[in-house]
This record gives C-alpha cells, structure tokens and sequence, in this order.
C-alpha cells in the first residue's frame, strides 16, 4: 500500500471563500451535487460567475482534464473525471480536486478504484465530523491505495470502460427515444393532427376547430376540457420502511443519477415512504423547472419512493397515454407556474395543484393514443433495465479486477 499523494502531481479542494455571483456570467460555481454517474452535470440554475471570478478560483484549483473530482461531503465519495478540454466551471471546497500523475497513475483507473465498493466503504470509514460527515484534503493525500503497473491500468479501464461505454450509448438511445415521444405527443394533442377516421392528419386535412374560453386556444370540436384528476388519482400511500427488509428506493437522487432505483436496507432509509403502485406515473413535486416524471409498469412488492414524488395513477386513460401528457411541456409550464416556496430556494408544487391542471382530452383519441405508443414506451423503459444489468456487471467485475481475482489475459 502506497499513500495517495505519492502517485498525485496534487490533491486540493474547491473555494473556499465567499463567490461573488453574475447572473450573466459565462462561468459556473459548481458543488458535489453537480457530480453523478453521468458525469459532470450543469443545471439551467447553478451559479454563474464572472470571468474574473473563475480565474481568481482557477488559479488556485488549477482545476484541468483528466482530473478527478470527488465529494467531500453529502454523499461522500462519489466521483468523476474530468472530461472537458476546455473549462468553464470551478468547484466550492465540497468537492476534492486530484491531480494524479499520470506517468503512474491513470486518472481513469484512479477514478474506477474510488468507485469500487470496498474503496467507498474506507472512504466513509474515516470521514469524520458530528451532523456532517467530511472527507477532509489531509486524510485524502493520506489515504491508502494499492497502485498496479501502468500497463495492467490500462488493461482494466479496457474491460470497465466498454461498459461503460455502453451504458453511456443506452442513454443516448433512451434521450433520442423520449425525443420521439415529444414529437408524437405534440403532433396528436398540440397540433392537433391526430390521425382521423381516414388516417389523414385531423386540423391539417380541415377537420373543424372550435375556440375555447377556458383554456384560451382552438381546440377539436367534440372534445372537452378535463384536469387532471378526471382521468387519474394520486395514491400517496405511506409505510416506514423496516430494517433487514430490500427496497427498490426510487428517489430524487437516483433519477437524476441513473433513473434507475436503489437497491437499499429499510434502516438505511429511515423515514417514510410512499408505495409505488403499478403501471403508475411518479411526478417530482421538488423544483417542477428539473423535470423528473417517472413511468412505472411493473412495480415489486418493495418498492417505494420519496415524498418528493407523487404516485399519479391512471383511471380512465393508459398509463402510456398517462405518463406522455404529464412529460409535456404545457404540463411543466402548470407545475412550474403554481410552485411555491417557504425558504427561497426550493420550491414545491402543492398535490391539489397538480391535479387541477387542466387539458383538451377527447377519450377515445387518448386511448389510440396509449396503444399507438406502447411498443416505443416499451423500449423506453426496457433500456434502464438492460443498463441496470451493465452497471451490475461492471460493479461485480471492478473489485475483483482491483485485488486480483480476475486477471485479464493478453
């Protein structure tokens, strides 16, 4: 075992004084929360600062690619490389900066030794403090770390990174597939040029429009003007998680990170949950600007998620129909509109308020719509499982590839 300073050119941490913010500033003042699986993710409400700002940070930081960035607190221990050649955001001191030198140490293998469990476990081991756990700067370069030849480095971030690779393209695919679903959504019910009893496009082949007091906009004549709650039910049903008892935890973290649950013990949870139904729609009530909808088919007899979220569960339409009108845009601008605050910088959408949110709905076009997008819903929701099963693997594969267990063969 060698110390990790040893192998790092160095190993600091983001600002640590206060930062003057610039609304229209190119820069961005970035946290540990900024740091997920996906990489280094920058929200439309992060801090923007100025250019003078960022190089007075930079030019302690030094902040570079192929540098590992890790939290130091919150969620200690998650990390990511840095992948941008050219930087335009720095980090406050929640975030470890290392440097390594890569003569000796691959920043990729680095970064897939930190994600190993049994690292994550050390690394909470020793982080220290009361309310708040640290992982301070000093038992960082302190920590202990097992470093293989450069040429078996590169051999194992060969195997984890086509993994890796892999995911990174199902979540490509995943973006592209929701892009479809928009396109679908917005041609039926915001054009309005849903197929008709020919199978020609309803306004653009002169199909009869009526104006609409309510909701201020044409809409096809027949149809009516529903809310929410006509056609689905909120079924926000709590239970206290148990210790020694699995659950598929679907929570803010885990959507943002993988959207796929987490697989946690009830003690580690410790406060109440709501049930996740099937064939349901979890809607974030958090900050309605980060849209965060959720489709469930096939819940587990486990599975539950925040109270962040609300359980919206179809009654007279398809779920996919469902989960299509409440990923539209006109369904964000409501939540979005009617959100309110108590502390300033969170803001909550009220269940009743979503529930009211009202649409032009005609039934029997809603439920061609459900079966006209089940196989792409399908696919949409098959490909987290598939990535689920990758990053399985890969975390089944890493420790063993660390201490020698698997060897990998020329």
């Amino acid at each position: 075992m060698s110390k990790l300073k040893e192998y790092c050119i160095n190993i600091t941490d983001g600002e640590h004084g206060s930062v003057k913010e610039d609304l229209s500033g190119e820069y961005y003042f970035l946290n540990n929360n900024n740091i997920t699986s996906n990489g280094i993710i920058i929200k439309p409400d992060d801090r923007r600062i100025s250019i003078t700002e960022f190089d007075r940070i930079h030019k302690r930081t030094k902040l570079a690619a192929g540098d590992i960035v890790i939290a130091t607190c919150g969620t200690i221990g998650k990390c990511q490389v840095i992948r941008d050649e050219k930087i335009n955001f720095d980090f406050s001191r929640s975030v470890g900066i290392i440097k390594c030198d890569s003569s000796r140490l691959l920043p990729d293998f680095l970064y897939y030794y930190l994600i190993n469990p049994h690292t994550q476990n050390r690394i909470k081991k020793i982080s220290e403090g009361g309310v708040q756990k640290h992982f301070y700067i000093g038992a960082m370069q302190e920590f202990d770390i097992e470093v293989p030849p450069i040429d078996i480095q590169r051999k194992i971030i060969a195997v984890l990174s086509a993994i890796d690779k892999k995911i990174q393209y199902n979540n490509k695919i995943n973006d592209n597939l929701q892009h479809q679903l928009k396109l679908l959504y917005d041609y039926w019910f915001t054009q309005f040029d849903f197929p008709d009893e020919n199978g020609k496009p309803y306004r653009a082949s002169g199909g009869a429009m009526v104006w609409c007091d309510e909701l201020q906009r044409e809409i096809p004549k027949g149809w009516k003007v529903s809310t929410l709650s006509d056609i689905a039910v909120l079924q926000a049903k709590s239970v206290m998680p148990q210790a020694g008892t699995a659950y598929n935890h679907y929570s803010i973290p885990a959507f943002d990170d993988t959207h796929s649950p987490a697989v946690e013990d009830g003690e580690a949870i410790a406060s109440n949950k709501y049930v996740v139904p099937d064939n349901s729609v979890l809607v974030s009530k958090l900050n309605p600007q980060f849209k965060r909808i959720w489709l469930i088919i096939d819940s587990t007899d486990n599975a539950i998620c925040s109270t962040e979220f609300l359980p919206v569960k179809a009654t007279e339409t398809g779920v996919y129909a469902l989960y299509s009108l409440l990923c539209s845009d006109a369904f964000s601008v409501h939540l979005i509109q009617n959100a309110s605050s108590s502390t300033g910088s969170r803001k909550r959408i009220d269940p009743d308020n979503c529930m009211s949110y009202k649409f032009p709905y005609d039934q029997k076009v809603f439920a061609r719509f459900d079966k006209a997008i089940q196989p792409l819903l399908m696919k949409i929701t098959g490909i987290p499982t598939e990535t689920q099963a990758l990053a399985a693997l890969r975390d089944w594969l890493l420790p063993m590839l660390m201490n020698g267990q698997a060897t990998i063969s020329d």
